[in-house]
């Protein structure tokens, strides 16, 4: 784990707030492990979790302000870059803000993982060819040794009669070609529902 100047602003209202929160916890070293669901996708989603003594992860960054510690997730530092999180009071309590303008564009590089490769291509590529026919694809997981790709599609692509067609000529091609790593893509969408398919 290496400590590092603070990447993310937290706002002192949001310390206020946040360090409010740790001591109901009644837990010594209590912190926040702070990370992003699907980065570099339209689907992002900053998130944070209480983090106690022991349990962030060895390649977390930690970030300390004044006595509230931040862990924040290696593969998630780039897409966190001039991240804000705030706290505003109103009149129901307040509100934590999480703007992260970073998280939902693609950090694709020579070190970018096969997740992300896989994202980058499906959400920059196959998914606006899918969606001229009311459909999307999205990776659900990814298995053997990052060589299997699982694929959920959605839209007018569930019980489309011509998935098959979609699946082997379109995105696994595209995928198989682009992403070396994969030996193999599948689809695990239950295509017997035809109620909104295109064909």
């Amino acid at each position: 784990m290496s400590e590092s100047a603070p990447l993310i602003t937290i706002t002192s209202a949001a310390q206020e707030y946040l360090r409010d929160l740790l001591v109901k916890q009644q837990t010594d070293g209590m912190g926040v492990r702070i990370f992003v669901e699907k980065p570099g996708t339209p689907y992002a989603e900053c998130c944070m979790a209480y983090c106690g003594a022991g349990e962030s992860e060895p390649t977390d960054e930690k970030v300390v302000h004044g006595n509230l510690v931040a862990y924040i997730d290696a593969a998630s530092v780039p897409y966190l870059e001039d991240a804000v999180i705030d706290y505003a009071k109103d009149r129901l309590g307040g509100q934590l803000t999480f703007r992260a303008p970073k998280s939902k564009v693609p950090q694709i590089g020579e070190n970018s993982s096969v997740e992300e490769r896989i994202n980058h291509i499906i959400f920059s590529e196959i998914n606006p060819q899918l969606a001229s026919h009311g459909g999307s694809v999205e990776l659900q997981q990814l298995i053997d040794d990052d060589t299997v790709a699982i694929l959920k599609f959605g839209g007018s692509c569930q019980g489309c009669g011509m998935i098959d067609v979609t699946l082997k000529q379109g995105v696994e091609k595209t995928l198989l070609d682009r992403v070396p790593e994969l030996k193999r893509v599948t689809d695990v969408t239950d295509h017997s529902n035809r109620e909104n398919a295109y064909y």
